[in-house]
């Protein structure tokens, strides 16, 4: 049998309280690297603070997830922000976690875009470029987590940035390669069996099915359990034994 590997990346420290961070730390033996929400969209100083030391604890490549500042719609509405407020708030938004990082002595190795900002540069290539311009400037030895073969993806190689191509296991993707938007019914998997078979067919380069019935192969490097998704926990628990019985190892 062929053996596989891949990384597995969570999006975490988006609560606000220690069960929050407790309720995440349970996720982390089976996962291999975390994106920590920076005070934007979700989180705060303690709870960076506690994901940071809990992911060091449990060896995760550690990186940073900011958003559009706004958490009362968790970053998940598209916000008009100059190219000056945007670049503003991203700088502080990565720098709160990597300041809270090298306090910890802890390294953080990449930055992945949070919600309607995520799905924004992968709808307009001018803020994909401007994303890529901001963390070639401020941010340049840091790598890039974006969707497979997308806008964001074209914008980092040309500055010449590493990015990570990232596929998900627990949502449904349209035949262009894009994500179904959250408004639509059967965006987001409820389904443990659905969201594993894309996990393996994702980690071993098998086509994934889309939501109009044609299949598409998504290239990654990386494959995302929403932290915040219900079924979080049983999923990976359950992904980790049907990896091992299909030769894939999370790295």
């Amino acid at each position: 049998m062929r053996e596989y590997f891949i990384d597995i990346n969570c999006d975490l420290g988006e609560g606000i309280s220690q069960q929050d961070c407790d309720n995440d730390e349970l996720l982390m033996p089976y996962i291999s690297s975390c994106n920590i929400a920076c005070g934007g969209h979700a989180g705060n100083a303690f709870t960076m603070r506690t994901t940071l030391l809990n992911a060091k604890n449990n060896s995760l490549k550690i990186g940073a997830h900011p958003g559009y500042p706004d958490k009362e719609n968790f970053g998940r509405q598209s916000i008009n922000l100059t190219e000056l407020q945007l670049t503003q708030t991203l700088v502080a938004q990565i720098n709160s976690l990597l300041d809270i990082a090298e306090q910890e002595n802890i390294s953080v190795k990449h930055i992945k875009f949070h919600g309607a900002l995520y799905n924004d540069a992968e709808n307009i290539s001018g803020l994909a470029n401007r994303l890529a311009k901001i963390i070639h400037q401020f941010f340049p030895s840091q790598k890039i987590v974006g969707l497979a073969g997308g806008l964001l993806e074209t914008a980092c190689q040309e500055l010449g940035l590493l990015f990570l191509a990232e596929g998900f296991m627990d949502r449904a993707y349209l035949a262009n390669s894009k994500l179904v938007s959250r408004s639509v019914n059967g965006a987001i998997y409820d389904n443990q069996e659905t969201s594993i078979n894309q996990a393996i067919a994702l980690a071993t380069n098998k086509p994934i099915s889309t939501n109009c019935d044609r299949t598409i192969t998504p290239i990654v490097d990386t494959i995302c359990l929403h932290g915040d998704n219900p079924l979080a926990l049983p999923l990976i628990k359950e992904l980790s034994h049907q990896f091992e019985n299909a030769g894939i190892t999370i790295r």
